[in-house]
């Protein structure tokens, strides 16, 4: 196999020379505003985990079903991870981020105004693909960043995701309050036109030439990587088991709360997101183990807590303080991983951070999808102790394979060419 990272038709030089350009690393004002950028973008996934009994009664689908809209976008975002984001190691990223904002803008207020369910369930999926827009821009901050904080830059930004993440469903449970669901829709599609101005405006821009390869061929490589690399592999596979115990509990948590005996409004269900901004401290905080080469525990550690938030979770009928305690603590774990597979992956392939984040991006898509079907599916036969029992399952999953493989993976050095032909 010919692997001569050096070839001069690799895609892949162009970004080392822009890495070369940037040895003294990113500054935090502009990590921030990745960050920023990050968790407006994200925030357009999860705006509906609250809405959802809303929506199913404007649009009259089955309440059993209706996590079916959270699928739809996973799915989107899994295909946006496959067939956009790795062509950030060949294109103009400031160019790709600017036209994914326009687009998702336009998405957005599809999904706003529709009164066709068919139309809805389709803008969702657009919705989904575009917004992995938050990828591009993490693989961009790790690029830009040195190699002796990278982790803590990746932690930063992602603290960001979390924050957009979580503040997502708050800030969707008041504005649907005060104008209906349809209104979050219309804010956020405002919001993104708004983000995709100042991108344009701040976004380093890329001075180095960028290489012509064969789309089949940049997409080939993503799988090349996984054949490669045992940490990527293992990483991804984490991703999948957190996100789909992270999908369970949040896609689900709204029906216990919007029922009697609480009868929650979507602004008191949205608040329960605030609780998990614990997950911002964590995602800073493992960033910076990971740089100093604590993964493995930090890992481990995270996964443990993730498995004891269900017992936390369970006690909703009898505590809502219980329930508020296993909150903070599953987003502290979930995201605590989260940042320290991504410092993991970035550090083994600095020519292709796209095309890390995009496989392993790929599984968390998969798992956060297989959460949110499985947990109201589950919710309907065996109500919420059914679904604290398959997070908790879930959890025992990833806290055995992690034990199985900590000590195993080795980081594989071979450079991967975009220009490997066989």
């Amino acid at each position: 196999m010919n692997s001569q990272i050096n070839d001069r038709h690799s895609a892949t030089k162009p970004n080392d020379a822009l890495v070369a350009e940037n040895t003294h690393g990113i500054s935090m004002l502009t990590t921030i505003i990745f960050a920023i950028a990050c968790g407006l973008s994200v925030a357009n996934i999860y705006f509906a985990h609250p809405l959802l009994d809303t929506m199913a009664a404007d649009f009259g689908i089955n309440p059993s079903v209706i996590g079916l809209i959270v699928t739809l976008t996973q799915i989107g975002y899994a295909c946006g991870l496959v067939f956009i984001v790795p062509l950030g190691d060949i294109f103009d990223r400031r160019k790709l981020i600017v036209v994914q904002g326009l687009l998702s803008a336009i998405a957005l207020t599809v999904v706003a105004t529709t009164q066709n369910a068919a139309m809805l369930f389709i803008a969702m999926v657009v919705v989904g693909l575009l917004a992995v827009v938050v990828q591009v821009l993490v693989a961009y901050a790790a690029m830009l960043a040195s190699p002796t904080t990278r982790g803590k830059t990746v932690g930063v930004v992602t603290s960001g995701i979390v924050v957009g993440l979580l503040l997502a469903r708050f800030v969707s449970g008041v504005l649907a309050d005060l104008g209906g669901w349809r209104t979050v829709y219309i804010v956020s599609a405002i919001t993104t036109l708004l983000m995709a101005a100042v991108l344009y405006r701040i976004l380093p821009r890329e001075a180095a030439p960028r290489s012509s390869v064969s789309y089949p061929l940049l997409l080939r490589s993503v799988l090349t990587l996984f054949v490669q690399e045992p940490i990527l592999r293992v990483r991804a596979i984490l991703a999948l088991l957190i996100f789909a115990a992270f999908s369970t509990f949040w896609t689900a948590l709204v029906l216990p709360l919007s029922a009697p005996p609480y009868a929650m409004s979507h602004t008191q269900i949205g608040l329960f997101g605030l609780a998990g901004l614990a997950g911002v401290f964590a995602a800073s905080g493992a960033g910076r183990l990971a740089d100093r080469g604590l993964g493995q525990w930090t890992s481990g550690i995270s996964l443990l807590l993730l498995l004891i938030s269900w017992g936390f979770i369970a006690l909703l009928d009898s505590s809502i303080l219980a329930l508020v305690t296993g909150v903070v603590i599953l987003d502290l774990a979930v995201q605590a991983v989260h940042v320290t597979n991504q410092s993991m992956i970035f550090a083994i392939r600095p020519e292709a951070h796209s095309r890390l984040v995009a496989g392993y991006m790929l599984f968390y898509s998969i798992g956060s999808a297989i959460g949110a079907i499985a947990s109201t599916a589950i919710y309907e036969r065996a109500g919420w102790h059914g679904v604290c029992f398959l997070g908790a399952a879930i959890s025992v999953v990833g806290l055995m394979f992690w034990a199985t493989t900590a000590h195993r993976v080795k980081t594989c050095k071979m450079p991967v060419s975009l220009t490997d032909r066989h």
